[in-house]
């Protein structure tokens, strides 16, 4: 796949982000080392430190399938702009090495 195709899949899956509390969907579609797509999305809770973000979402996702190398991650938003992973989501994706994250 190449970039304009993961934008597009990420975006057509910030559909399925479950977001009743901030009504801010967020995508990400990750690239393994084989080639394979993994795709994530944001799941809130209302206590809110349950909430996984889209990047865990598809990292957690691809762990339980066995990859544990990756080429790049995709994340998109609603927003015009590019939106920065959270803290907790740079340190989690840098805990599988140093892979693309396009903007």
């Amino acid at each position: 796949m190449n970039q304009q195709e993961l934008l597009d899949k990420a975006r057509e899956g910030l559909a399925n982000a479950y977001c009743p509390y901030s009504k801010f969907p967020v995508s990400a579609i990750l690239v393994c080392e084989d080639g394979s797509v993994v795709h994530g999305v944001n799941v809130e809770n209302a206590s809110y430190g349950g909430t996984i973000c889209a990047e865990r979402s598809a990292l957690c996702s691809a762990v339980s399938a066995g990859h544990r190398k990756f080429k790049s991650i995709t994340i998109v938003t609603n927003l015009d702009t590019p939106a920065s992973p959270c803290g907790l989501c740079r340190q989690f994706m840098v805990e599988f090495g140093n892979y693309e994250v396009p903007w």
